[in-house]
């Protein structure tokens, strides 16, 4: 077995990185990406597509659709149509597409707050409405549960006109059940709202049982279901473009098609095919690994938190590389303590307001450097914190 290297602190200053613009002595827990070398397997990939020396257009083989299905069958143990699939530029650019085709200027687009922040760019620079409906935060146990009857209330508003599903959920870090997603999407299909699910961290339980692809469900109750996943976040290739929606009904699939073109989220970079195809066929022990790195990253975050600063609390998500950290007990607004915390020790994390929600009281750590960057981060976490209450 193949032994992948972890431990390289890559330095990604000045590589135009978004997460690594920031000051010399800087540590960004921050943007969702990984500062991990790409598996060898996919950097070869694209090492031979460049070699060919030329770069015209390009079209999506049948090749990488079996390669998605094949990997989701081996990971994941669930059986999935290649016909079923649309290659296309990106979740979000997928998400957009849907947006502008499946809805109108002021329709209400309901999400489960906290979330995703890139959802509400998405959303409101379209014209459609956030519709939130806010999970129930237990505070004492550190989990979120679905609020059922907002949700439903939500979904039956005649205005609204999709509903965004994020799983593994994004920042929290929980994973949905199978009797909560099709309980979800019955809601959804009652009240003849269309389901968008962004499966983008599927990949990335990292304990637990495993999540349940949409696309695996009951067909009876996938007419009005959207799944959109990627190699992505899985695999550190964001910069790549690539995604795939996995669309059930033919009519619908039909019409995301008509949406896709129509805003010009089809066509593959010259890269994104062969990489894709790498990972899925080549890149199962590299994600294994990372997983088991991840939930190594986890227990030590909760070790320090034991230790260091009981005050702070690790709600218990199951699914990214990312962890959601209750501050309420030191900052009642996280962007106070997140501001002290960079000017204090250079140690950036991102403020649970961005993805709103009850997100005030919380900020989100990513989690995807080699150990020794994240012993660093906790070691200026702890010294920070001490600091801020100190100073209160």
């Amino acid at each position: 077995m193949t032994i992948y290297d972890f431990t390289t602190n890559l330095d990604r200053r000045h590589t135009n990185s978004i997460k690594w613009r920031v000051k010399d002595g800087e540590l960004p827990l921050t943007i969702a990406d990984m500062d991990f070398r790409v598996a060898p397997e996919i950097e070869a990939a694209m090492q031979a597509k460049v070699a060919r020396g030329n770069f015209g257009y390009e079209y999506t083989p049948d090749e990488y659709f079996t390669a998605v299905a094949s990997w989701y069958q081996q990971e994941h143990g669930v059986d999935v149509a290649p016909a079923w699939m649309q290659y296309v530029s990106g979740v979000i650019p997928a998400l957009t597409a849907c947006l502008n085709y499946f809805t109108a200027p002021g329709d209400g687009i309901v999400m489960l707050e906290p979330i995703y922040n890139s959802f509400f760019g998405a959303i409101e620079k379209t014209g459609r409405k956030v519709v939130a409906s806010q999970q129930d935060y237990d505070r004492e146990n550190h989990a979120y549960q679905i609020n059922w009857a907002d949700l439903e209330e939500k979904l039956a508003d005649t205005k609204t006109r999709m509903f965004i599903i994020c799983n593994p959920h994004n920042p929290t870090g929980m994973v949905w059940s199978k009797m909560d997603l099709e309980r979800m999407i019955r809601l959804a299909n009652q009240y003849g709202v269309l389901v968008v699910a962004d499966e983008i961290h599927g990949d990335l339980v990292i304990e637990g049982e495993d999540y349940t692809p949409t696309f695996s469900l009951d067909p009876v109750i996938l007419s009005n279901v959207i799944t959109l996943v990627s190699t992505s976040k899985t695999f550190n290739l964001a910069s790549l473009q690539a995604a795939t929606a996995i669309i059930a009904n033919p009519l619908l699939r039909g019409r995301f098609a008509q949406a896709a073109n129509q805003q010009g989220i089809v066509g593959p970079n010259l890269l994104a095919i062969p990489a894709s195809i790498a990972a899925y066929e080549n890149g199962g022990e590299w994600v294994h690994q990372l997983k088991a790195l991840i939930k190594h990253h986890r227990q030590l975050v909760q070790q320090v938190l034991a230790t260091d600063l009981p005050e702070l609390s690790l709600v218990p998500g199951r699914g990214t590389y990312l962890v959601w950290l209750d501050t309420q007990a030191v900052a009642e607004d996280s962007r106070t303590l997140v501001a002290f915390l960079r000017e204090q020790t250079g140690l950036l994390l991102t403020p649970g307001t961005e993805y709103r929600g009850n997100g005030k009281g919380f900020v989100r750590v990513n989690l995807a450097y080699p150990t020794t960057v994240i012993e660093d981060a906790l070691a200026r976490l702890v010294r920070g914190v001490k600091a801020y209450q100190a100073q209160k």
